[in-house]
């Protein structure tokens, strides 16, 4: 079967090409559109050379070129590459030359930087840029990306693709270099493209089965974080292989992702964790949208706070709202239908993936109630992109089975559901005791004048480190330390209470909404905590008193 990225959305355009596909301002493309230009655009890297194998580097916010750019990749046996548009000069240098790219396609409005990096990576042979509505100076030799297709074949004249050809994500590097996870397309088709049903688990029968699904009716799908990450990406393939029309904004505008469900009618919509299901909520109380098209709100990647869920509940009575999780390196993991009342069990509960298990310290998988990591076994990645150690270290065998585990820990329950608690690099360990930040986080964000919340551990010459938190209140509000104390110990227990609070006017997030803990861990090693409670004797400690 042709399982991959580039077939399985010919397939969608094959049955119903004059359908809208994806939408992004004022612009809109059918399928058959967005299929010729994708082949134009891969007639014209396969004539300046690039081929299967090779990696083409896409540095773009949400945007229509950006879905061809990928597509085009693919369409070739090519690689593409995603370049978070973030990136500063190091970070970018770092990305271009460890990816190995051949080609980029970039925005006119990263120029300046695309400048300053390629002398330094002489690899990269062609550059393709598009206009944005900036005017920066593309002082290098580049290709205008209308006049590149302009001048190619419209052709779908490729040659026989594979399952096994290659897809990387490289990782938001939120605590160090980003890494390449490297995937065979079938195995990350099957894990975030729809390939195995997400609720039932039962692997789709054939290449069509998608596409067949879609032809009488495809959804209206808006995908809110940007494709730069891996929840994204999916999230707009998945809907392409379904015959759905996908919306994009450029940029994240709580408003304008409002508009654009009032004025396309959205009925599916994909967020990432409370970084942008807060602001939106609110914006929807505010505004006056008509959001009555709605009929799901798909949440992952990140922590969706019970606070949160609850407002949504209440907002969207007859919406179904999700909550999944996984991992660039294990793909979907599990997923959870939020439902108002649900117990607080330290993160999301969900059903999980029939391929995924928690696995206990001795290696073995984990009792009900205890603590372990989650691991994926099945369609697993074939590792990190020039990492041998990382790469050994990502694996795990259990009973003859190959498992991957990225150090994300869970806890099985009595009902057979897994509690995510968190990302192990991230876990704070004081006096012995483990906290897990996302569970603090969204303890904090329940409080009423809280907006957002980091959680993170410091040093600490009795405790080895102490829960500290940077914490942006709500406009206009403050939050007394006391209250906020009162309220958190209320939840949690007391070793899990932040001692070390620094109050900010923003707190720092990626694009994709996740925590940017570098931001948070610089911040807190340059200002002194506008709070902080001396350790005691007991794990309690002793009370601040003030306004945060």
């Amino acid at each position: 079967m042709a399982l991959n990225i580039a077939d399985l959305v010919e397939h969608v355009v094959d049955l119903v090409p004059e359908r809208a596909a994806v939408i992004c301002g004022q612009r809109t493309v059918t399928y058959a559109e967005l299929d010729e230009r994708a082949n134009r655009l891969a007639n014209h890297l396969a004539a300046q050379g690039v081929g299967p194998g090779d990696h083409v580097g896409v540095h773009s916010r949400n945007s229509i070129e950006m879905v061809e750019s990928m597509l085009a990749a693919y369409k070739l046996r090519a690689v593409a590459i995603n370049i978070n548009y973030r990136y500063t000069r190091p970070e970018l240098r770092y990305v271009f030359d460890n990816s190995d790219l051949v080609a980029l396609i970039h925005e006119r409005r990263y120029a300046p930087l695309v400048a300053d990096v390629l002398p330094e990576v002489p690899a990269l042979r062609h550059v393709i840029y598009t206009e944005d509505g900036t005017n920066e100076n593309v002082s290098y030799p580049a290709v205008e990306y209308e006049a590149a297709l302009a001048a190619a074949s419209p052709a779908r004249d490729f040659p026989e693709r594979s399952p096994d050809d290659i897809y990387i994500l490289y990782t938001g590097g939120t605590t160090g270099h980003p890494k390449g996870v490297l995937w065979r397309q079938e195995d990350v088709w099957r894990v975030l493209g729809g390939g195995i049903d997400f609720l039932t688990g039962v692997p789709v029968e054939d290449e069509w089965q998608q596409a067949r699904q879609g032809q009488a009716y495809g959804l209206v799908r808006l995908c809110a974080p940007p494709m730069i990450h891996g929840a994204a990406q999916w999230g707009v393939f998945g809907a392409l292989f379904t015959g759905s029309t996908v919306v994009l904004l450029p940029r994240f505008e709580a408003d304008e992702i409002w508009q654009a469900v009032q004025q396309h009618k959205v009925q599916v919509m994909m967020i990432v964790g409370d970084a942008m299901a807060r602001p939106l909520i609110e914006s929807y109380r505010d505004g006056d949208y008509d959001a009555s098209s709605l009929a799901a709100i798909s949440s992952s990647a990140a922590l969706f706070s019970k606070a949160v869920k609850e407002e949504y509940i209440a907002a969207f009575p007859n919406v179904v709202i999700t909550d999944a999780i996984g991992a660039s390196e294990t793909g979907f993991t599990g997923i959870g239908v939020v439902q108002s009342g649900a117990p607080q069990s330290g993160g999301p509960r969900v059903k999980a993936d029939p391929d995924s298990i928690v696995l206990g310290d001795d290696g073995k998988p984990a009792p009900v109630g205890v603590i372990g990591k989650l691991a994926r076994g099945g369609h697993v990645p074939l590792g990190y992109y020039k990492d041998e150690a990382k790469t050994a270290a990502l694996f795990a065998e259990v009973d003859g089975k190959r498992y991957a585990v990225p150090g994300d820990f869970a806890r099985l329950e009595e009902d057979g559901t897994v509690t995510l608690l968190g990302r192990g690099n991230m876990c704070v360990n004081t006096a012995g005791e483990k906290v897990f930040p996302e569970e603090v986080e969204g303890v904090l964000k329940s409080h009423p004048d809280v907006f957002d919340a980091l959680v993170l551990g410091v040093p600490d010459d009795r405790l080895g480190q102490r829960v500290a938190a940077v914490v942006q209140a709500r406009p206009g509000r403050t939050v007394s330390y006391d209250e906020l104390d009162s309220h958190v110990r209320q939840q949690i227990a007391g070793y899990k209470v932040p001692r070390s609070i620094w109050l900010v006017d923003e707190i720092s997030r990626l694009p994709s909404g996740k925590p940017d803990y570098r931001w948070a861990q610089q911040l807190v090693a340059e200002q002194a905590p506008t709070v902080e409670v001396q350790t005691t004797a007991g794990l309690g400690g002793s009370h601040a008193h003030g306004t945060v």
